[in-house]
């Protein structure tokens, strides 16, 4: 995820009158037409394959799989596109103008087409530039479209839009950081992945490491239920009130297909993925998807937490509840999570379960890693009090980590983390869109499935535990209490790095003169 709201904001408190001067604002918002989730689905195709794969799955059990990969998680959302009939539900806090992006929505076009309705959810903030590609969209038959917390500037890039909407901070501050894809009430896809190039092995430069779940089953309908909250509330606007239709309404439908023409030809999954399984197109072609079963509870944020005031010593969130399970740890956790910045709270909660016997693993990017520096000089306050704790700590080599077989073949780019998952005592798995920081725990709505399954985070640990010696930077104290970076090779012999890689002195002035303008609540 790029944070670039702290950037922005630093510019525009030096720069706060020219922005009041020429502020946007948003027009009245017209009365909302409430819809839910369809229930009468049991009898479609997607209704039948669900029910023939939850065969054998216990009472109130649902049914998982993983999909560490870029290609089979990008296949399971065009496998259920293509097979729904009734309703297809999506929520992203990114749907890129790329060639991912664009897939996407003509997939969804042409589920439309033939009948389905499609309610699309799409954060505001990176819209910029969209606005004719989601407003003609809007105009086609079945299809509705809401942005979330709009911005009140449209045009120009995201600095711009930011700027010219710092008069209304609360607004721009509070995002919906969510990521949801479920078709017809009974497959879901959820996890860490916005729908753009990076998130699916398309970009050419960088490309991320990430990770979703495919659910059907019980906790499907909890979903639904979550989304139709979000749908339904006060901060999603129908993008009709926000975004003017530039064309006639009757070229509305042509110009939409003229921006999503070029797209290229859908992305083919390998023959098989690095669990030893096919893809989700070809599973469901044969009649049912194989998937773990186990009991599961969704945490969710509620919508109004964008709203002022929510912040409260009794608040409940998914990062409380996240807490809470963290202190319910007997022996071992691990965190996957590509901004970590723990603060005070977060130690302390460090120290409690190291005190109590129990081993912490987090992984994390490494500076050459991250897609925000800034956020990781950050973390840096903490790693070597984190270190004396006794947390182990591994960092994510962008150069090391493309020989990975896990989550990808990386080619000529190189990898950024971005998964959000956390494994606790090896047999319960939370994954969802959280990120271990100050906005994921207050600024942003987040989303995620807490999993009771010791098969699902073996899995987890399998794919991070494969590659972690040639991928990773393990972190360790040297004699004098400097913090050193241990590279392991394939035949055990080690390599220590006693300066931090990728990191140079244009960088670290840059951070230097940055940080003290940018708190951790906003990153």
């Amino acid at each position: 995820m790029i944070r670039s709201i702290s950037s922005a904001l630093r510019l525009g408190a030096l720069c706060a009158g020219a922005a009041l001067a020429g502020c946007a604002s948003l027009p009245p918002p017209s009365p909302r037409v409430a819809s839910a989730a369809a229930l009468d689905t049991a009898e479609t195709q997607l209704g039948r394959l669900a029910a023939a794969s939850l065969a054998g799955a216990g009472p109130g059990e649902s049914g998982f799989r993983l999909l560490p990969t870029g290609d089979f998680a990008f296949d399971a959302r065009t496998a259920l596109i293509h097979r729904a009939e009734r309703t297809l539900d999506v929520q992203y806090y990114q749907i890129a103008d790329d060639s991912i992006g664009l897939q996407l929505l003509r997939d969804l076009r042409d589920a439309a087409a033939r009948g389905v309705r499609v309610r699309l959810l799409v954060d505001d903030l990176y819209t910029g530039g969209e606005d004719p590609l989601f407003r003609t969209f809007a105009t086609l038959p079945n299809v509705e479209v809401r942005l979330f917390n709009p911005l009140p500037a449209r045009g120009g890039n995201l600095y711009g839009r930011l700027f010219f909407s710092l008069h209304d901070f609360s607004r721009i501050n509070h995002r919906m950081h969510n990521k949801l894809f479920i078709a017809d009430n009974r497959f879901a896809v959820s996890g860490g992945r916005n729908m753009a190039d990076e998130y699916f092995m398309r970009s050419k430069l960088a490309n991320f490491i990430d990770l979703d779940v495919i659910s059907a089953g019980p906790v499907v309908r909890e979903l639904s239920a979550v989304f139709d909250r979000y749908w339904n509330s006060e901060p999603a606007w129908p993008v009709q009130d926000v975004v003017p239709l530039r064309v006639e309404p009757a070229d509305a439908s042509g110009r939409f297909d003229s921006l999503v023409r070029h797209a290229p030809a859908e992305l083919l999954p390998a023959s098989s993925g690095p669990l030893g399984m096919t893809s989700v197109d070809d599973e469901l072609a044969q009649g049912r998807l194989s998937l773990v079963f186990a009991n599961a509870a969704v945490f969710a944020d509620a919508p109004a937490k964008v709203g002022r005031g929510f912040r409260t010593p009794t608040a409940t969130t998914v990062g409380t509840s996240v807490v809470e399970e963290l202190q319910g740890a007997r022996f071992e956790v691990q965190i996957a999570s590509p901004y970590f910045i723990p603060g005070p709270t977060g130690m302390a909660l460090l120290k409690e379960a190291i005190d109590h016997g129990v081993h912490v693993i987090v992984f994390t990017n490494s500076l050459g890693a991250t897609d925000e520096p800034l956020v990781h000089f950050r973390y840096v306050r903490y790693r070597k009090a984190m270190l004396k704790l006794g947390v182990t700590i591994y960092e994510l080599s962008p150069d090391l980590v493309r020989r990975s077989g896990s989550f990808g073949d990386f080619g000529k780019s190189f990898g950024r983390l971005h998964a959000k998952v956390t494994v606790l005592d090896r047999k319960r798995v939370f994954i969802g869109s959280m990120n271990y920081d100050e906005r994921s725990a207050w600024s942003n709505t987040e989303s995620g499935l807490l999993i009771e399954s010791p098969e699902l985070a073996g899995q987890i640990l399998a794919l991070t535990g494969r590659d972690r010696s040639e991928s990773v930077y393990r972190l360790r104290l040297g004699p004098d209490d400097e913090v050193q970076w241990v590279v392991t090779a394939a035949d055990g012999t080690e390599r220590v790095l006693s300066e931090e890689p990728h990191r140079n002195w244009l960088l670290g002035l840059k951070m230097f003169l940055l940080e003290p303008f940018a708190s951790e609540d906003l990153l």
